[in-house]
């Protein structure tokens, strides 16, 4: 019983020795820790500082309005000069003069005036009258027409005269149709060139639009 009781007082102080060890061990571990800490505060470096740059914006100019433009200066102009005319010089008229004869002794000089032959005068261009048929025909401008065309036709011959007749009909389209002699004036070459007139004048132009008749009778006289 002494025994068991020894054991266990054996145990306790066992027990409290290994308490009071465990408690210098728990100092010396809180005690490093706070030198290691106090080492860290005194000699870690100080904290950066960033640092801050100050950007000035320089200041805009402000715009200038462009100048207007200055207005052309007027242009006078200069008056041109006139074109200098050439003097004209008038030439003496040159005389006409005679030629000197075979024998080489003749200085006679010619007139100014040269000597003209008279003209003889044309002849007088033949008369033509119309005398018409078939009633009215007031158209004087188509028989006017009619005689010009056919007169133009008619070369008078030199010899012989007189006056001849000559019938013959118109129809609508201007045709002249039953063309024949009928008064003669005696002279066969006289009558023979009033009818070739006539003939060769076909057609004639066509009869006026209120013309109602369907041809037109005519007696042409040639004098």
């Amino acid at each position: 019983m002494e025994d068991r009781v020894a054991e266990v007082l054996a145990q306790r102080a066992a027990l409290d020795r290994g308490a009071a060890g465990g408690v210098i061990l728990s100092l010396f571990l809180h005690a490093g820790l706070v030198g290691a800490a106090v080492y860290a505060a005194l000699y870690s470096p100080p904290p950066k500082i960033a640092s801050v740059l100050n950007i000035r914006f320089a200041p805009m100019p402000a715009p200038v309005a462009p100048a207007a433009p200055k207005p052309d200066a007027p242009r006078i102009e200069q008056p041109k000069p006139e074109p200098i005319k050439p003097i004209e010089t008038k030439k003496a008229p040159e005389k006409n003069t005679v030629p000197f004869s075979p024998f080489g002794k003749s200085k006679k000089k010619g007139s100014d005036n040269p000597i003209t032959k008279p003209t003889t005068p044309a002849p007088a261009a033949p008369a033509v009258t119309a005398a018409l048929e078939g009633g009215d025909f007031p158209y004087t401008i188509y028989i006017e027409r009619m005689k010009t065309l056919i007169g133009s036709r008619w070369f008078r011959p030199q010899v012989g005269g007189g006056a001849v007749v000559v019938y013959f009909a118109i129809d609508r389209d201007g045709t002249i149709r039953d063309a024949k002699i009928e008064t003669p004036s005696g002279d066969g070459t006289f009558d023979r060139a009033a009818l070739r007139a006539v003939l060769e004048a076909s057609p004639l132009p066509p009869l006026p639009f209120g013309y109602a008749g369907t041809y037109l009778g005519v007696h042409l006289t040639f004098r």
